[in-house]
């Protein structure tokens, strides 16, 4: 593979004017992070008295557990952005895989400062999406558990459905049967619901005079029965540990649960990080030509001038080296094989709009990876397929269709990157939420939607005018609509909107989304081959 030449002049002032712009939109990216991770006006007394009772901040468990001088990739920090009246940073609960004893692990920590651990629907979401990338990804899951249980006032949104907190504790028992290993370490409450994490553990340390499990806390057992119990009688880790054992360790503070934990996967028997079972082509990595540092100068300011996907390509990749297919064919979408900290893939880029003949050789280009076993990385940045008379009279709804089709039965691992715009249906052939991608990650210059605020505002006022025939409407009327359309499509299009609701795994900055990718494909090196597909390639 050659090395990409670029055309792309850092010394330019389109270059530093979008490069600024990019930094204002880390800043605000870097900041709302923050507020994730210390919280807001009034936490503060939270934070305290957790510290007053000797206990510690999820994410420096995690540190304390984790091996020295190893990353954390922490997923969906941003989860609850906005929603509760931003009352649940980051939905109350840190998920993340990290690095113990050489084993990769994904980590479900509770954070006890907001709302007590109660776990509100996101906060379940978030859960349940840690455990099915764990399930994906072949991880051992570590609980660090110190939660209230399901937030009563919101039981209807986390009791019952498919994937509320019941679907927490199926994908347990499922992911035990996998042979994944699962171990939860008591630091809190766990009530109700939440006593079944460490029981359908496969081990469980609990901390003393901090640890406490029941199906019924002090207050149920004494409307219940009429009883009144302490709740370390009632629950307690030496309960626990030597009479009912449902515990199997007991440590009298945190710091010595975490030396016990560490001990517990030294001994689980799991392929190390660095473990490669050989059928995804790797070499020695190099880090790429050009610094990924640009890639802030390359996307455009203003989101309506498009930056060609092969720039953002040669920073990302090995070499700057890109092998592309198809070059002359199709140009609108770029495919091709890369490779990411020595791991080969195989890209598909936008570059706008998708046309009949970037669909055709999408298509093409995933049945190649899939029959060669490569994964595949989706870098999003398009309005959708084309639309209009031509592009229906030569099949753009066929040859779309093809390319979902191809999407959704690739069984080779697939990465989905949100680098721009990703609306309508391009959403899903270039691999989406919907089409269970490994892993999707997003630019805080991203959009996700239906379509554009712009394109909005035309659509669907004239939707709402033909239905007003007969009546008269203002142009002062009109130009209301067109604003409240367009603040809806611009607020809900917006990439802090998505990260809250979990459409992504996370908001990242474009110069760490190479570290991220090698990781993410570092975890699928050490599984299994994954069972091929027919390994047939259509010309399309």
């Amino acid at each position: 593979m050659r090395q990409f030449a670029s055309r792309i002049d850092p010394r330019s002032n389109e270059f530093g004017k979008n490069a600024a712009a990019y930094a204002d939109l880390l800043a605000v990216l870097r900041e709302r992070q923050q507020f994730a991770i210390s919280g807001g006006a009034g936490r503060e007394r939270s934070i305290e008295r957790h510290h007053a009772r000797g206990k510690i901040l999820p994410r420096d468990r995690i540190d304390l557990v984790c091996d020295a001088d190893t990353p954390f990739m922490e997923l969906s920090t941003l989860a609850g952005w906005e929603l509760y009246d931003n009352s649940a940073p980051g939905a109350g609960i840190v998920t993340g895989i990290g690095v113990v004893c050489r084993v990769p692990w994904m980590f479900i920590a509770n954070d006890a400062t907001v709302k007590g651990g109660s776990l509100l629907p996101v906060s379940i979401k978030k859960h349940v999406r840690a455990q099915d990338i764990a399930a994906e990804n072949g991880l051992g899951i570590i609980y660090l558990v110190d939660s209230g249980g399901a937030f009563l006032p919101l039981q209807d949104d986390i009791f019952p459905d498919k994937d509320h907190f019941g679907g927490s504790f199926y994908r347990q028992a499922r992911l035990s049967a996998m042979g994944l290993p699962q171990i939860s370490v008591v630091l809190g409450g766990c009530t109700a619901g939440g006593a079944y994490v460490p029981a359908l553990s496969d081990e469980v340390i609990m901390v003393s005079g901090i640890g406490r499990i029941y199906l019924g806390g002090p207050p149920i057992v004494k409307a219940a029965l009429g009883e009144i119990i302490e709740p370390d009688d009632l629950g307690g880790a030496a309960l626990h540990t030597r009479v009912s054992g449902v515990s199997d360790y007991m440590t009298p503070d945190e710091r010595s649960a975490y030396g016990k934990l560490r001990e517990l996967c030294s001994a689980v028997n799991q392929r190390a990080v660095d473990h490669r079972e050989g059928w995804l082509s790797w070499t020695e990595p190099q880090p790429p030509h050009y610094d990924p540092a640009e890639i802030y100068g390359v996307i455009s300011a203003d989101d309506r001038i498009g930056f060609d996907a092969r720039e953002i390509i040669a920073r990302l990749v090995d070499g700057s080296r890109y092998g592309e297919f198809k070059p002359e064919w199709g140009t609108d979408i770029t495919c091709g094989f890369a490779r990411i900290w020595g791991h080969q893939v195989g890209v598909i880029a936008n570059n706008g709009i998708i046309f009949s003949s970037d669909a055709l050789k999408a298509t093409h280009f995933i049945e190649l990876c899939e029959q060669r076993r490569v994964p595949l990385l989706f870098l999003q940045n398009t309005t959708g397929y084309m639309v209009g008379s031509d592009s229906e009279a030569a099949g753009i709804a066929k040859h779309g269709a093809k390319m979902v089709a191809a999407v959704a039965n690739a069984t080779v691992p697939r990465y989905t990157v949100l680098i721009g715009g990703s609306y309508g249906a391009g959403n899903y052939g270039m691999c989406g939420r919907g089409f269970n991608p490994r892993f999707l990650f997003a630019w805080p210059n991203s959009r996700i939607a239906t379509m554009s605020a712009e394109t909005a505002q035309t659509v669907l006022v004239d939707i709402r005018l033909a239905g007003m025939r007969g009546t008269e409407t203002t142009n002062e009327e009109i130009a209301a609509m067109r604003a409240e359309v367009a603040d809806q499509y611009e607020r809900q299009s917006d990439p802090y909107y998505a990260t809250a609701r979990l459409w992504d795994d996370g908001l990242i900055d474009p110069a760490d989304t190479r570290d991220a990718l090698g990781l993410c494909l570092s975890l699928a090196a050490r599984q299994d081959a994954p069972e091929p597909g027919s390994g047939l390639v259509y010309r399309m």
